[in-house]
């Protein structure tokens, strides 16, 4: 249990983490960079970003799911509501992955600045919209991961002990 636990908290992290940091590094002063300063970013981390997020994306899910399973086949419901909750999470934060971000960043991709649309500001402004809900998701699903872990550990340590005492 620990090692899946260990294991889906480092691949969840991993995620938040890159979305988070994108957020935090870029897109709150995103509206303020240059055109040309804004493709050769968005392109750099496209070409950085999409191959292991696609990887780790699906591995995060899969992790996650077979601690969702794990803890319900362990009947420990607060844990296994918490993680499901992350699971879900994750799920929400990967449907707008795929149907809103990549999309756009398969637009951006073809961008130069000779060819940039003149409704380039509103679709810049589309995507990091949804990437900062995408990543409001994710950070709330680490947090529901964190604490069904928190639970499995000492929720069920004080249940016990609440036991003992009744006895």
């Amino acid at each position: 249990m620990r090692i899946i636990q260990l294991v889906t908290m480092s691949l969840f992290t991993l995620v938040a983490g890159v979305f988070w940091g994108t957020w935090f590094s870029l897109s709150r002063s995103i509206a303020s960079i240059t055109p040309a300063a804004f493709l050769e970013i968005g392109h750099t981390m496209i070409g950085n970003l999409g191959g292991p997020m696609s990887l780790l994306i699906p591995a995060t899910i899969l992790s996650t799911l077979v601690l969702v399973v794990v803890l319900y086949r362990r009947h420990d419901k607060a844990a296994f509501v918490l993680a499901a909750a992350a699971l879900g999470l994750l799920v929400v934060s990967t449907v707008i992955t795929l149907l809103i971000n990549v999309p756009i960043d398969g637009q951006v991709a073809g961008w130069t600045v000779g060819t940039l649309p003149a409704d380039w500001e509103s679709i810049r402004n589309r995507w990091e919209f949804y990437h900062g809900l995408r990543t409001a998701l994710t950070l709330v699903g680490a947090g529901c991961l964190f604490a069904s872990a928190l639970w499995t550990h000492y929720g069920q340590r004080d249940l016990q002990r609440g036991a003992l005492r009744a006895a």
